[in-house]
């Protein structure tokens, strides 16, 4: 089921939208971010986004290959999305932050799926030898 959902960090510096379809999958993955910063993303297409405040408060942190920009609050140092751009992928993407969503309702959250990906190993498409916790 997609739906519109809102998000923002902790200050409320920075404020978004964006589309889910919460019929598919999360995401938790063990590259050294995600598992350093307990990260739980749902994957929205470009057109799936919108930054409704706080572009000046935003603070992107890019490591490795640099593909993703990490964006963080410059205030509040609360990570709310990873955008993938069409410059590195074959399409724009934003990896939202599930803490992030005001407005998820509890029993809608527990119960979204979870996929686990080995990224520490760029092996997007495998299940690492041990969950991410």
């Amino acid at each position: 089921m997609k739906a519109w959902f809102s998000g923002s960090c902790h200050c409320a510096a920075v404020r978004f939208r964006c589309e889910l379809d919460t019929s598919q999958p999360t995401s938790r993955c063990n590259c050294s971010i995600c598992s350093k910063s307990r990260l739980w993303k749902a994957f929205v297409p470009g057109e799936a986004f919108s930054l409704l405040q706080g572009a000046a408060s935003l603070t992107e942190y890019r490591f490795g290959t640099s593909r993703i920009a990490h964006m963080f609050c410059s205030h509040c140092g609360l990570k709310l999305f990873g955008h993938g751009g069409r410059d590195a992928f074959a399409e724009e993407f934003y990896a939202i932050n599930i803490a992030c969503l005001d407005d998820l309702p509890d029993d809608l959250r527990a119960d979204l799926q979870v996929v686990y990906q080995d990224g520490r190993n760029d092996d997007w498409q495998s299940t690492p030898s041990t969950k991410c916790r």
